[in-house]
Formats: C-alpha cells, sequence, structure tokens
C-alpha cells in the first residue's frame, strides 16, 4: 500500500512528465502505416553545419505509443538489405513523406528480410 502523501507526489510527478512530453510531441506527421513507401528527411550535424539526409524505403514495422513510438524503415542498397529505427517524435527528423500506400495485412513486415531482389519490395500477400 501507498502511503497518502507518495500518492501526491506520485500525481505531482506525472503532471511534471506530461508537460515535458506535450513540449515535445510533433503534429505535422503525416498518417502512415506498415507496408507504405516512405521518405524520412533526417537532420545530420557534420562539425557546424547541418543537412538534411533522405532515408527511402518501406515501413516494415511500427511500436510503441506516446513519446517513445518508433518506426522501422527497410531499404535495399547496393543488393544489402539496411533498416533504421526513428522515433516518431525525434527533432531530428525533419519531414516524412508518402510515397506509395502499400496494402500489409500484418503488423509487423519480418518476412521481407528473407526476400531477394524486387520481392523484397512487394508488399502484397
Amino acid at each position: 500500500m501507498i502511503p497518502v502523501s507518495a500518492a501526491s507526489n506520485l500525481s505531482v510527478m506525472n503532471r511534471i512528465i506530461d508537460a515535458i512530453e506535450k513540449e515535445q510531441f510533433k503534429t505535422e506527421l503525416p498518417q502512415f502505416r506498415v507496408g507504405d513507401s516512405v521518405r524520412v528527411h533526417t537532420r545530420v550535424v557534420e562539425g557546424d553545419k547541418e543537412r538534411i539526409q533522405i532515408f527511402a524505403g518501406i515501413v516494415i514495422g511500427r511500436k510503441g505509443r506516446g513519446l517513445n513510438e518508433t518506426f522501422t524503415v527497410r531499404r535495399i542498397s547496393y543488393g544489402e538489405g539496411v533498416e533504421r529505427v526513428f522515433p516518431m517524435h525525434s527533432p531530428r527528423i525533419a519531414k516524412v513523406e508518402v510515397e506509395k500506400e502499400g496494402k500489409a495485412r500484418r503488423a509487423k513486415l519480418n518476412y521481407l528480410r528473407t526476400r531477394k531482389g524486387k520481392e523484397a519490395t512487394a508488399v502484397r500477400e
């Protein structure tokens, strides 16, 4: 059993955490789902310069909720599969563009990891 004073401290801490999280939420993110082809524009800092780098691929999974939400993007680069996990509300993400909507019948597309060539980019099942 939690003492009354400890319970009130928890509610105060929860309100503080909620206020901090609310500042960091992004509202301008587009709606995209697993199976969509996306272009993720990330901010890269090199020394004192900052530039935008684009990572394009298929969303193979989404995970988490709220501020802790992430999505995984997979692409084939020079015949090798490359995956990156992006935090949804990261300040490093400039924007996310949906190139093509895919039709996925499951929440995680891990089966794409075993495919080669053009069939690795096909989401139809």
